[in-house]
């Protein structure tokens, strides 16, 4: 058990290390923007309502809500709407204000008839001949008659300031205990759309609706006296039966008719208003989203007033959301929009991820809206453009930070690899093989003669001066010869050519660099600082083989390389140039892929810990060919076992003098017979 807290403390404390880091990486700019963009999501994701460019999205969704769970209903035996027409205009030769002695007949008849109420969407604003007529009428009534009001502080459009004045006398002259005033005020968004009931203003009467059902104790309910949320529209069963009977007020005027229409009117709500097409008119959900069962395309006011009076005698308020649980569902879509921007998973799962949370804003307020709450101003294209901007936010400050360790991995990878393979594994990182795997490669030792005992003659700072720009320098060579480094060992250097990706001319550079590598030691040793010691040259050896390549190490550290008996040979080969007295060694394996004609034989040499002998040449690229051709000459002698060529042809070779090197191989040609191998200590 302590073993596991222990270790999900290092868990924990490698998370904040990496944050820390990661943070670090960003820099306060971008932090500072990032989180400025992750408050604006939730900003977006709550108040998306009261936001210009998402506005009109919501109002959409909201609208096909709306229609999609509308109740379908028959014709509703409660309410009957009684309307002026364009035909009753033209009978009576009234428009506006329109002819109140056909309205004060019909309320006779409706009243005889028995209905239960009565609301008249007709503004008396003006005084006209037959006031009388109808005042005397309305003083008659035994039946609850509303009368409409408006004034000009809430409905500067319908109702001057005069007008208001004169309504409000005509109806304080006709007001009795059946006759009073009600609120015709209808109210619509800035699309013109009416979705919601009217607030209750100060000053105005109560709204139509509630008038109505007030003179009826058991349809009354005081829920709805502030009631301001969205009104329930219904939609018919079928294009033959409307949701509410609609009757021309010319059939109710006369005696003769009006008794053939009398089960559409007692015990009824009888609403009375205009219906013509360019007067009081609105649209609603059911008409925005072209609804084709609501018949005419848009909806006229009376009609809008019959829906909420439906509603209240239903009894149908829609059950609250909690502000609460707005926020944090804006919360919710924004932490989602954060956590998939990082998460780390398979393309395909994280884009089945984002159609379902985006479906997912778009779909639970449907639900919400079939399971009877109030989704009006209920965000759901918010949740959407939330979760978009926090993705964003994220992923860009992700990418900034993957960015910056591509930037970092590619400048480490570049200590190490050459620029254009560095490039190629950081955009295929699969090149560079988690395991290993058997390669042939072009190995590289390189070692600085007499180093360890400068260690010794010269203080430690020195010596991290010297060491540093003496490996600087070889390392540098193995880069610009397209080489891998593998590692350092005190002051040699060991790199590989062929992996993690292989050239067609991985062997010609590497011969090119053991050679620069050989110059770069010679360039160092001239450069020393006064008073250091004599520091030896630089000796390189070469082999192309089989070796195992890729990442090893343990849990805590892993390091690409290269093992195997190509690494073992080259470093042998690197420790006989001090007994063959050479500078670079290379097998002939690798001169045979170099694509080079740089090389002198140095005859076959036995290395230590190897039995079997290797074939070993000195590249010599300022030789003539005629000095190579005297070199391989000799070797041929040898391997053929004549002794008396081999020592005439090696006297040439002293007698035009050459470098220890050749010096070293006479003597061993001498002591040797039929191309036999030297045995080195």
């Amino acid at each position: 058990m302590p073993d596991r807290k222990v270790s999900g403390r290092t868990r924990q404390k490698e998370m904040e290390q990496g944050a820390r880091r990661g943070l670090s990486q960003l820099g306060w700019q971008r932090v500072a923007v990032a989180l400025v963009l992750l408050a604006v999501a939730l900003f977006v994701a709550v108040f998306s309502w009261n936001i210009g460019f998402l506005v009109d999205s919501e109002r959409l969704l909201y609208d096909l809500r709306a229609v999609d769970f509308s109740p379908s209903t028959d014709t509703d035996k409660r309410i009957s709407l009684v309307v002026y027409t364009a035909d009753t205009n033209r009978a009576t030769g009234k428009i506006s204000p329109v002819d109140r002695t056909i309205l004060a007949h019909a309320l006779s008849q409706i009243d005889k008839l028995g209905a239960k109420g009565i609301a008249i969407d007709i503004l008396f604003d003006s005084p006209q001949p037959d006031d009388p007529l109808l005042q005397s009428t309305l003083h008659d009534m035994k039946t609850p008659v509303f009368l409409a009001y408006a004034n000009n502080k809430t409905n500067p459009h319908q109702i001057t300031y005069e007008q208001e004045r004169d309504l409000s006398k005509y109806i304080a002259a006709t007001r009795t205990s059946k006759v009073g005033p009600t609120s015709i005020l209808l109210e619509t968004d800035s699309d013109s759309v009416a979705r919601r009931w009217p607030r209750q203003y100060p000053g105005l009467p109560p709204v139509l609706a509630v008038s109505l059902a007030s003179k009826n104790s058991g349809d009354s309910d005081a829920r709805f006296a502030h009631y301001s949320g969205p009104i329930r529209y219904r939609v018919p069963a079928a294009k033959d039966r409307p949701v509410f009977d609609k009757l021309p007020i010319d059939l109710l005027a006369d005696p003769a008719t009006a008794g053939l229409v009398s089960d559409s009117i007692k015990g009824r709500y009888i609403l009375i208003g205009g219906d013509f097409s360019d007067f009081d008119q609105f649209d609603t959900p059911l008409t925005r989203v072209g609804d084709s069962t609501t018949g005419d395309p848009r909806m006229i006011g009376v009609e809008v007033h019959a829906s909420m009076l439906a509603q209240l005698l239903d009894k149908s308020i829609p059950k609250s959301i909690p502000y609460v649980a707005v926020w944090i569902s804006a919360f919710i879509a924004v932490l989602l929009g954060v956590a998939t921007a990082a998460a780390a998973m398979r393309t395909w799962i994280l884009s089945l991820g984002v159609i379902l949370q985006l479906v997912s804003f778009l779909l639970i307020p449907f639900l919400l809206e079939r399971a009877g709450f109030n989704t009006l101003e209920l965000p759901s294209m918010g949740w959407v453009v939330g979760w978009l901007i926090a993705y964003t936010a994220v992923s860009s400050a992700l990418r900034a930070i993957n960015a910056a360790q591509r930037e970092f991995a590619q400048g480490a990878l570049g200590k190490y690899l050459p620029s254009s393979v560095a490039k190629e594994i950081m955009r295929n990182p699969e090149r560079l093989m988690l395991h290993g795997e058997k390669r042939e490669i072009f190995a590289l030792f390189s070692d600085l003669e007499g180093f360890t005992k400068l260690t010794h003659a010269v203080e430690p700072e020195m010596i991290a001066r010297l060491l540093n720009d003496y490996l600087d320098r070889l390392s540098a060579v193995v880069l610009e010869y397209g080489g891998t480094l593998d590692k350092f060992v005190g002051d040699a250097v060991v790199a590989f050519w062929g992996a993690p990706i292989a050239y067609p001319d991985d062997g010609e550079r590497a011969i090119k660099a053991a050679w620069a590598m050989y110059q770069a030691g010679e360039d160092f040793r001239r450069n020393v600082p006064e008073g250091v010691p004599r520091i030896g040259r630089t000796r390189v050896g070469v082999h192309y083989g089989e070796a195992i390549v890729g990442n090893f190490g343990g849990e805590g550290r892993i390091q690409y390389t290269a093992l195997g008996d190509a690494m073992n040979t080259a470093a042998r080969l690197e420790g006989a140039n001090k007994p063959l007295d050479t500078k670079v060694l290379v097998s002939r394996e690798a001169v045979e892929r170099s694509g080079l004609d740089w090389f002198r034989p140095m005859g076959t040499v036995t290395l230590r810990g190897r039995a079997t002998p290797v074939e070993v040449f000195e590249p010599v690229p300022d030789a003539s060919p005629e000095e190579r051709a005297a070199v391989a000459e000799v070797m041929a002698a040898h391997n053929a076992d004549d002794s008396a060529l081999v020592h005439r042809l090696t006297d040439k070779l002293v007698e035009s003098g050459q470098d220890d090197a050749m010096m070293n191989l006479v003597q061993r040609l001498r002591q040797t017979h039929k191309g036999e191998s030297y045995v080195l200590g």
